[in-house]
């Protein structure tokens, strides 16, 4: 007698996954409708809400999900923002070869950050030609734009994780910035696969020995574009936070002239870098190697960045900049200011 009741399980199991799958389609075609009265046809949300037969409420979640999956992109002409008068400024004032700089946002510093970052993802592209090695920094700056980024594919475009690794909060780590980007681009992705910190200088050197880390950091040498930030040396620096530096050696550099980080590296108000221990013991880009790029791309916001930033453009770190207006007027005053 047991055969039939489990017949039975199995009959309705697959009647209830059907009506699951049904539902899922349904849904799915509710939120592409949505989406097309949205932006192809103008439609506002009433309108539309009122067409479906669904309440506003459930209007507005759909967009929210077309865009959480790609199905939509907003994006703004990179050239209104390069042709603004704080970007030409930047520009004539440091010799850049291009500058964006975005209105900031009235909500405060995250969201202005988050106002460059996405249209640095925007204009990232345009940068780039078929056969080019980016490197890529680390940090929360660079992840929002690497998940910023549109879905496309650049031709013959490799990238390449400029440092090594180090635990990161909230997935802002090296590996991550790099893979989200090169996924996002369809490129080819260089990892590189150490520690950015050791405990022991022959152990550095050992492992740079290895053939597979040999060829990893021949690809860091060989970028000749780059995207990075320039983090501050407060007590809430990415460094501290990822424990590259506690918080008492931020201060003691800070005290001999540290004003700015650049991929694990401290510099000065110059973009020099500073004398420390430490370097002997970080597997990453060195300084030297970041200097003049056919690219360098500086992305940064907010009041406490635009020391780090013009310290970055003055080492010759960068060759183009994106940053919102509070920042690029802060920096063009703090360059009036030390001349």
């Amino acid at each position: 007698m047991s055969p039939a009741p489990a017949k039975a399980r199995s009959t309705e199991t697959r009647s209830g996954a059907r009506g699951v799958a049904a539902r899922s389609r349904s849904q799915e075609d509710a939120i592409l409708e949505v989406t097309w009265c949205y932006y192809q046809e103008g439609m506002n949300q009433n309108e539309i809400a009122e067409r479906l037969g669904i309440s506003r409420a459930t209007v507005v979640n759909y967009l929210a999900e077309a865009r959480k999956r790609d199905y939509v992109r907003i994006s703004l002409d990179s050239d209104v923002f390069r042709n603004q008068e704080l970007a030409r400024g930047l520009v004539d004032r440091f010799d850049l070869q291009d500058a964006v700089v975005i209105p900031s946002s009235p909500g405060g510093p995250d969201q202005s950050l988050d106002r460059v970052t996405r249209v640095v993802a925007d204009w990232l592209p345009n940068l780039l030609e078929p056969g080019d090695r980016l490197g890529v920094a680390w940090g929360e700056t660079v992840y929002r734009v690497a998940e910023a980024a549109p879905r496309i594919t650049m031709e013959d475009l490799t990238v390449v994780q400029l440092v090594g690794s180090r635990p990161a909060a909230l997935g802002f780590a090296a590996e991550t910035c790099s893979a989200t980007l090169a996924r996002r681009y369809g490129a080819h992705c260089v990892n590189l696969h150490v520690p950015l910190l050791l405990s022991d200088r022959g152990l550095v050197e050992q492992l740079k020995q290895e053939p597979v880390i040999q060829m990893q950091l021949q690809a860091v040498a060989d970028c000749n574009k780059t995207i990075f930030a320039c983090g501050t040396c407060q007590s809430e620096s990415h460094v501290v936070h990822t424990g590259l530096l506690d918080r008492g050696d931020i201060e003691e550099c800070t005290r001999k002239g540290a004003i700015g980080v650049i991929c694990g590296r401290l510099i000065d108000h110059e973009g020099n870098g500073l004398d420390r221990e430490i370097e002997d013991r970080m597997i990453a880009v060195t300084l030297d190697q970041m200097r003049n790029k056919e690219m360098g791309l500086l992305v940064g916001s907010g009041p406490h960045r635009a020391e780090p930033m013009l310290a970055a453009i003055r080492g010759g770190y960068a060759t183009h900049v994106a940053t919102c207006s509070d920042t690029a007027a802060a920096i063009l005053n703090l360059a009036k200011d030390d001349a």
